[in-house]
């Protein structure tokens, strides 16, 4: 029986919010904590299913918040099938929600349903203001981070050098995409 922890933030920046996560995990016990920079909707998190192939029966993977384990009903309904499957369990820290029983499992669901519920309206009310601020001149989007010539210049002097697109944005300061933007024009 043991307990396996899973920590997840969706970029490498977020250094703080994982360090947290361990310490909480570590504190409740968990022998092993697997860490991951990955958005909760992409679909290849190494790091979780090496934590899922660990576990055996009655073990427990461990999160300290099911936004770090997935956003969509039916991603938990995915991984909660792979551990009932193993015979293992979920425990989610600040819901205080265990699913070795049944109304943990019940529970569970339908929290997923109320937070992809939450998510899907968020966004819908995002879009709706960004079309009603784009009627109105107002929306502008994000300011673009390799526009300026000097940057535009730095990058190409170190792709020159021979460094890759990445390396390069990197040491500009620019985003990876903003890069091979760049290299397009």
């Amino acid at each position: 029986m043991k307990k396996i922890g899973y920590a997840r933030t969706s970029t490498v920046e977020q250094i703080a919010g994982i360090e947290k996560q361990v310490v909480d995990l570590k504190a409740h016990g968990c022998e092993i904590i697997y860490q991951e920079h990955a958005s909760s909707v992409d679909d290849q998190r190494t790091q979780l299913d090496q934590a899922i192939a660990t576990l055996g029966k009655d073990d427990t993977l461990v999160v300290t918040t099911m936004s770090r384990l997935c956003r969509r009903t039916s991603d938990l309904a995915e991984i909660q099938k792979k551990l009932e499957t193993r015979g293992a369990g979920l425990e989610i820290l600040d819901l205080r929600l265990d699913t070795s029983t049944a109304i943990g499992r019940m529970t569970l669901t339908i929290i997923a349903s109320v937070a992809q519920m939450e998510r899907e309206l968020m966004l819908e009310r995002q879009a709706v203001g960004i079309a009603k601020a784009k009627e109105q001149g107002k929306y502008q989007g994000r300011k673009p981070t390799a526009t300026t010539d000097d940057k535009a210049l730095e990058f190409r002097k170190y792709l020159a050098k021979g460094l890759s697109i990445p390396e390069a944005a990197k040491l500009v300061g620019i985003s990876r995409a903003s890069g091979y933007r760049l290299n397009r024009t």
